[in-house]
């Protein structure tokens, strides 16, 4: 077995190609056994927040062979070790759902909805409640960008809310920042702007270890900047833009995704103040960044949706629609 693994390894390597899914575990573990190594929680927490930080700093879907590799290798782990169940559960959970947000953006819808359900039942199980409500917001914000329907939408948001019982963690005004954005997308400005009015009061209470954690498990304050520039551009809100400048300066270097949705809010705010060329170029150019996620598809139609009458034939719309078809 170990021989077969090894020489799977040395093709993999060799070709260049992804590394087999139990390969390098088969090889390490005969080691791990003499050793009588009892199992790492912390490691794979680690791994776990090692991904969560990687995320929105690598190219869509690059983290998917690593991910599932992980999740087998925890999935044998706990057909074996039911002394540390539930930290093994917390762990799949959180590896699960990074997976899923990797499935989702490169448009494995179904891939995605799989693995969320995977990722409540394990953090359900974990009985880690910031967790299991932060696994729902995300799912929930996921959703939205992906334009499921607003009942399952908010579904999600009103459980992760009910979990957290008010305590404030990372997935909360996540949650709160999503209800946000489904309200101001169909243009119910009053509970926008109610629901932007919770996510702040949510924000001054949470603890510096989820507003300081850079990965996505945390809410920073460029996290919520972010969500006040987008909400307040679907709402023609004059603070917008200030909100937008505010995020930009504080995303670290080397944030792609986030960075680049923000562009393309910005660009949305200025045609909505018809500066329609310039919003037009300042999509394009961000569309050619990075490849197109489902948050940039949705942004890109409603760019699309709100231009003037005469804008619509321009080239640089057609190109945008050639670029996101329906």
């Amino acid at each position: 077995m170990k021989r077969r693994a090894a020489l799977q390894l040395i093709a993999a390597l060799g070709a260049g190609a992804a590394v087999p899914p139990g390969t390098l575990e088969e090889i390490l573990a005969g080691i791990d056994r003499a050793l009588d190594r009892p199992v790492d929680i912390d490691e794979w927490e680690s791994a776990v927040r090692e991904y969560g930080f990687l995320i929105n700093r690598q190219p869509v879907g690059s983290l998917i062979n690593d991910l599932t590799a992980d999740i087998i290798g925890v999935g044998e782990l706990l057909k074996r070790d039911d002394a540390q169940r539930a930290d093994l559960l917390r762990v799949s959970a959180g590896l699960s759902a990074l997976l899923a947000i990797e499935f989702g953006d490169i448009g494995n819808r179904r891939g995605a909805r799989l693995t969320w359900g995977t990722a409540r039942r394990a953090a359900d199980a974990s009985g880690d409640r910031d967790l299991r409500v932060w696994v729902r917001a995300r799912e929930a914000e996921e959703a939205f960008w992906f334009g499921l329907s607003p009942q399952e939408i908010s579904a999600r948001t009103t459980e992760a809310i009910r979990i957290s019982g008010g305590t404030p963690n990372g997935g909360l005004p996540r949650a709160y920042a999503v209800r946000a954005s489904l309200a101001a997308e169909h243009g119910d400005k009053a509970t926008a702007r109610r629901t932007m009015h919770e996510l702040s009061e949510v924000f001054e209470n949470l603890p510096n270890s989820v507003t300081s954690d850079p990965a996505t498990f945390g809410w920073s304050e460029a996290r919520f900047r972010w969500n006040e520039a987008y909400v307040y551009t679907l709402l023609g809100d004059a603070r917008a833009r200030k909100a937008v400048d505010d995020a930009l300066a504080l995303y670290p270097p080397g944030t792609l995704g986030p960075v680049a949705n923000l562009k393309m809010i910005d660009a949305m705010g200025m045609i909505t103040s018809r500066e329609v060329d310039t919003g037009l170029d300042r999509t394009l150019a961000t569309l050619q960044e990075l490849p197109l996620s489902p948050a940039r598809r949705r942004m890109t139609g409603q760019i699309l949706r709100t231009l003037p009458a005469q804008a619509q034939a321009l080239p640089a719309a057609r190109e945008l629609r050639a670029l996101t078809p329906a």
